[in-house]
Parts: structure tokens; sequence; C-alpha cells
């Protein structure tokens, strides 16, 4: 009787345990496998290589900049010869990115000029990640990861907004923008 109940307990420790291990793809790991594979760049930059001058921003502005830690890019570069594996490649994206945890914001572009998405992990004031993922048959595919810690959607908004008018080619991310031209 005893064993039978040391049995019973193991399997069930087994099966929680064999449970917990998910083994779906993530970004992250996309990330990994990526970064030096042929056909893919990557790039992380922390916002401080940003050289905001804090002094010219709102207060929402401010809030947004301080709550960014690292923009992370990978992208595919498309090529004549590597188109087939494009298509394997944004389709992994793809299907990880539809995974409920990723809550779609924003949805744009056209299929001449390309289509891009805007997910988020986290809700409302309490968003740890933004995805950002952009196609065009042209020229490949780009997933740009916003990490920080309790962003807001519309102030990250804002701030883009803000880097924009004042021309983000100005900066020191000149060959991270070179990649989106």
């Amino acid at each position: 009787m005893t064993s039978s109940i040391k049995t019973i307990i193991m399997m069930l420790f087994l099966v929680v345990t064999l449970q917990s291990c998910n083994q779906d793809p993530t970004l992250q790991s996309f990330y990994v496998d990526s970064e030096l594979a042929p056909g893919f760049t990557s790039l992380d930059v922390p916002i401080s290589l940003l050289k905001i001058d804090e002094a010219v921003l709102d207060e929402e502005q401010k809030e947004a900049y301080e709550s960014v830690d690292k923009l992370s890019l990978v992208a595919f570069v498309a090529e004549e010869e590597n188109k087939e594996q494009m298509e394997i490649e944004y389709a992994k994206v793809q299907t990880i990115l539809k995974n409920p945890k990723y809550e779609e914001l924003m949805r744009g572009g056209n299929s001449t000029d390309g289509k891009f998405v805007i997910k988020c992990v986290g809700d409302g004031e309490n968003v740890d990640e933004f995805i950002v993922l952009g196609n065009s048959q042209e020229t490949g595919f780009a997933v740009i990861r916003i990490i920080g810690d309790d962003m807001n959607f519309s102030k990250i908004m804002k701030l883009a907004s803000m880097l924009d008018e004042n021309s983000i080619e100005e900066t020191q991310l000149k060959e991270f923008a070179k990649i989106f031209q």
C-alpha cells in the first residue's frame, strides 16, 4: 500500500514537472537562434545611446524615455537567392506572435510598401515589452523589441513622434535607422 502511494505521488510529480516544461518557441529563442544565422542582422541598443536632451521632453515623453531600457532588433535581409528562407523565418515569427500573451495594439501598411504590426506583453500602464514586426517582400522583415518596465503605449508613441520630428538620423543611431530605409 505504501509503495503504491509513493508510486502515485512520483507519477503525479513527474506529470506536473513535464507539464511545466514549455517547449513552444519564444521570441527570445528566435533572437538567439537568428542573430548569427545567414541572412540575418541583429543589434541591441541601450536607450542611453539615443542621447536625447531630456530638457526638450515634456513630462509624458520623459516618463516614456525613462521606462525604456533597450531596443533589440533582428532583421532578415531579402535577396533573390534567399526568398524561400525568408518566408520560412517570417512564418516562425508569426507563429510565435500568435501566442495569446502578445496582445495586438496596432497594424498597418500595405502589400506594396510593406506591412507592420505592433504587439505588447503586459497591460495598459504596465507593459514590459513592445514588439514591432515589419515586413516587405522587397527588403525582408525586422522584429524590434522595445524592452523596459511599466511602459505606456500612448506615452511611447508621443516619444516616437518627438524623435521623428527631431530626426533620429542626427542621433547616434544612424546605423540603426539605415536598416529601415
